[in-house]
Order: C-alpha cells, then structure tokens, then sequence
C-alpha cells in the first residue's frame, strides 16, 4: 500500500507542476479513486470533483451519458466509457476526467462482457482514450486493480504530457 501512496503522490506532484486539474467519474470502483486521490494532502489544488454514477440513470443525469449509448452497447462498454470521461471533465471544467465503469461481481457477468471486464477512460484535451481490461479475483480484489490501473493510467498520461512539452521548449 505504501507503493500506491506514492503513486498518489507522484500524480499530485506531476498535476501541480502541469497546473492541470483532475475530476473522476467511478462506477465498477464505487469511490475508490477519488479515496486515493484526496488522501494526499493538499489534493485540492488539482482535484476538483468525483461522479460515483453506479446507477444507468445516474450515468444519464450526472455525466450526459446518453440512454441510447446504454441500451445499445451496455453501460460497460467504450461508447458508455468515452461519454463518462468527457462528461465529468465537461461538468466539472477540469483538464481531465477520468472515468471506471466495470463489472466486479458475481451477478453482473454475462458471456460477452464477463465479471472482471472493466473500461478505463481518459478524456483531456487531445481527446479521449479508452482501454479494456479483464481483473480476475473477487469483488473487492476487482475494485483495487481496476482502481490501481486507472492511477497507472493517468501517471503514464502525465508523464506523456510532460515529454511533449519539454519537446516544444527544446
């Protein structure tokens, strides 16, 4: 755990030196993110907001997920992720947003989108990227890697961010 405190704080540091601003929309991890975010002292220089929209309807109503993206490809699907990300990035005015939907337990699982599937996206200002994963091990086991995997994630896009500005200095 302490290996993942200073994941956090390596994101806290790289956001403040960027003077880029974060929002988080969870549904698979229920708060987990937006947990590990803020308990780094001094987050709220760079965090502004986090969504759990674990709910279709909440999804609809808090991050204009549209209701047709829902019923036509699942709300664990890139189109339901994409529309997470660049609506909680879009409501809370940030640089970035980042977004979970996923399925971490027993009952949700089907054959095309089985328990363990989790989408992770990343809108900012160059776009939006979204990737699938597939977690195995149970609910709670579920929540921490897709958590963890999103903080890798949005490191590895800051750390991206920083090499191409150095690059136009240069």
């Amino acid at each position: 755990m302490e290996e993942d405190r200073r994941l956090e704080e390596r994101i806290g540091h790289l956001l403040r030196r960027r003077k880029a601003t974060l929002s988080v929309a969870e549904s698979c991890t229920g708060g987990l993110i937006v947990h590990r975010i803020t308990n780094v002292s001094g987050s709220s220089d760079y965090f502004e907001m986090g969504i759990i929209s674990y709910s279709n309807r909440s999804k609809q109503k808090f991050l204009n997920v549209p209701q047709r993206d829902i019923g036509r490809y699942g709300s664990v699907s890139h189109q339901v992720t994409e529309k997470m990300a660049q609506g909680i990035r879009l409501k809370a005015k940030t640089d970035i947003g980042l977004a979970t939907t996923g399925i971490a337990g027993p009952l949700g699982g089907t054959r095309e989108t089985p328990v363990g599937t989790v989408f992770i996206g990343l809108d900012h200002e160059g776009g939006t990227e979204i990737e699938k994963f597939h977690f195995g091990g149970d609910r709670e086991e579920i929540k921490e890697k897709a958590s963890q995997k999103s903080l890798e994630r949005l490191m590895d896009y800051l750390i991206e961010m920083g090499n191409k500005a150095s690059k136009k200095t240069t």
